[in-house]
């Protein structure tokens, strides 16, 4: 077989960008999640989180995930030296909850957002689909982002529902 020429070629391709690798990954349907941790900030101690779309099962032995958290969130420094986050898988009717954790400026966890302190004082949101609570055992950078990782040691995956989807700049459901 030879290789085709520039003008068999059927795609265009573009230098990779910040703006390439955002329109490359909006076409990529993700599921939501909201993170979550307990600490200490400009404003005393209190819970802080952030809407994630980069939430990866990494290891079964041990129970191992990851996400990736900008380091200039609002949630960062707490989330650079919390010893445990909570991990908390979002349902479709649960649009709403993931755009208020995703708005900078916004009091995350002021009413309607239904949470409470679970296990190690981590904030648990309520409703969700399932949750984790999970230790921090590496903070990789990676650009203007860290990788989080954490190994799970409590969760409940029993919540009712659909999982919330993140496509094309937008949160929807599945479809059957």
């Amino acid at each position: 077989m030879t290789a085709p020429s520039e003008l068999d070629v059927p795609f265009r391709q573009q230098h990779a960008t910040p703006d390439l690798l955002r329109s490359v990954f909006r076409r990529h349907a993700a599921g939501v999640a909201v993170i979550t941790a307990h600490g200490t900030t400009a404003h005393g101690e209190r819970p802080v989180g952030f809407t994630a779309t980069s939430l990866t099962s990494v290891a079964a032995e041990p129970p191992l995930i990851s996400f990736g958290v900008g380091t200039s969130s609002s949630s960062w420094p707490v989330l650079a030296e919390a010893e445990h986050i909570g991990v908390h898988i979002l349902g479709e009717h649960q649009s709403e909850l993931a755009a208020t954790f995703a708005r900078s400026g916004a009091d995350r966890f002021a009413p309607p957002t239904r949470w409470y302190p679970g296990p190690e004082g981590v904030p648990l949101l309520d409703g969700v689909l399932a949750w984790l609570v999970c230790r921090v055992v590496a903070r990789v950078p990676a650009g203007d982002h860290r990788i989080v990782v954490a190994q799970a040691v409590a969760g409940d995956p029993d919540g009712a529902g659909r999982p919330l989807l993140y496509h094309q700049g937008r949160f929807s459901g599945l479809r059957d």
